[in-house]
């Protein structure tokens, strides 16, 4: 029984809830004062993943040549056999195979193997999934409390979803890597116009801009670096301008690469036109920007209606309706 001097709300004492609230406002405080004074570089981690990926490769390399060839020979005989599968159920296209592999190649994975796995995961998750919900609801009796319609749902979204799988990871890979690109892009054609002027090639320009992109944009950093290899052995050299455009879904890329490939046709002058480039690129990011804070406030509405808003009605009449209950009971 709370005190009979202290205020109450539905028969809750007052000052157990002031209490409860002022010990989670200090957790909080405490969080945000821990959050604060614990931010760290995110290029730390950055630089710590690569130097780890150097240090793997560098094993890789010392590793004897039977373990490599022992690695890649299995590698080569699971795809074998998931080809061989798939072949024989006269499922595989080539035309699957090769939007498999432009998706792998803008979602950063260079092995073509993986279109196979991405075919044999899309044909028999769903049988694994489906089968396995379908099995588990109707053969074990699972979910008995459900009706009919939610245990028929739950198994059409296990089988949809085995489905989608493959290609919602591939989606998500290719948007994070694209948002990654487009973040770093105006800042590489600011390094190509530099080295542009400075009497540079295309070839050493997109090798030292990949450099010094490295750590700050990786993903940039790499695409421009297997460009700069493309460029100095393919004998058509708008075939590597057309490959990065092929590997990174991205219309900014698009333009750049039009563009490197007229002044490589009609000799136009390149730091130019790649300036004119990057002062559109940097003005469309400052309209993404802008886009974006002109839709918060449509975005917190939800949230100030939620959770401010009953907050407040507590803090400001919660006084005054414990006072009107208490005068009504005292009566």
């Amino acid at each position: 029984m709370p005190p009979a001097n202290h205020p109450t709300f539905f028969g809750i004492d007052i000052i157990y809830v002031a209490t409860l609230l002022s010990a989670v406002a200090a957790f909080a405080t405490m969080m945000a004062i821990y959050a604060a004074t614990q931010v760290k570089d995110p290029m730390a981690r950055r630089v710590k993943a690569l130097n780890e990926r150097r240090e793997q490769l560098k094993a890789g390399i010392v590793a004897s040549s039977s373990k490599r060839r022992a690695r890649l020979t299995t590698k080569n005989e699971t795809t074998d056999r998931m080809r061989s599968l798939l072949s024989g159920l006269k499922v595989l296209q080539d035309e699957q195979l090769k939007v498999a592999q432009i998706k792998l190649l803008q979602a950063g994975i260079r092995s073509k193997e993986w279109a196979v796995a991405v075919i044999f995961g899309r044909m028999f998750l769903p049988i694994i999934l489906g089968g396995g919900m379908l099995l588990y609801v109707y053969g074990l009796g699972g979910f008995p409390e459900w009706g009919a319609f939610k245990r028929y749902a739950i198994c059409a979204a296990a089988l949809i979803g085995g489905y989608k799988a493959p290609d919602i990871w591939l989606k998500n890979k290719i948007s994070k890597r694209t948002a990654a690109i487009r973040k770093g892009l105006p800042d590489a054609l600011d390094l190509l116009v530099i080295c542009a002027e400075a009497g540079l090639t295309v070839d050493a320009a997109f090798s030292r801009v990949s450099k010094e992109l490295g750590r700050a944009y990786a993903e940039l950093g790499e695409e421009f670096a297997l460009t700069a290899i493309e460029l100095g052995f393919l004998t058509d050299r708008r075939m590597a301008f057309e490959n990065l455009a092929t590997r990174v879904d991205l219309d900014s890329v698009k333009g750049v690469v039009t563009t490197m490939i007229q002044t490589e046709k009609y000799g136009t002058p390149l730091a130019s036109a790649l300036r004119v480039l990057s002062a559109e690129f940097r003005h469309e990011r400052m309209m993404r920007a802008e886009e974006k804070a002109a839709r918060l406030p449509a975005i917190m509405t939800v949230p100030l209606i939620v959770f401010i808003l009953p907050v407040l009605f507590v803090v400001i009449l919660g006084p005054a309706a414990c006072s009107i209950k208490d005068n009504l009971l005292n009566k």
